[in-house]
């Protein structure tokens, strides 16, 4: 048969819980995506080790190119 636990375990169990869960949560908001300097310095060390450049098309915004600009 089950034994009652003491109020005083329960608690602590309680507030251990609640600060590992505050501590997951503040390492899952401090890991988010990473900002533009971080992104353009990864794809230059991997561009660097592959030896390859990205395949996508690059163009400026504004200059008419898109498909959906397009007049026929």
């Amino acid at each position: 048969m089950l034994e009652r636990t003491n109020p005083t375990e329960r608690y602590t169990r309680g507030f251990a819980a609640a600060v590992i869960a505050v501590a997951a949560l503040v390492l899952a908001a401090n890991a988010g995506p990473a900002g533009p300097a971080e992104r353009a310095e990864r794809t230059e060390r991997t561009e660097q080790v592959t030896g390859q450049t990205s395949s996508a098309p690059s163009t400026p915004s504004g200059s008419g190119a898109s498909i959906t600009s397009v007049r026929l």
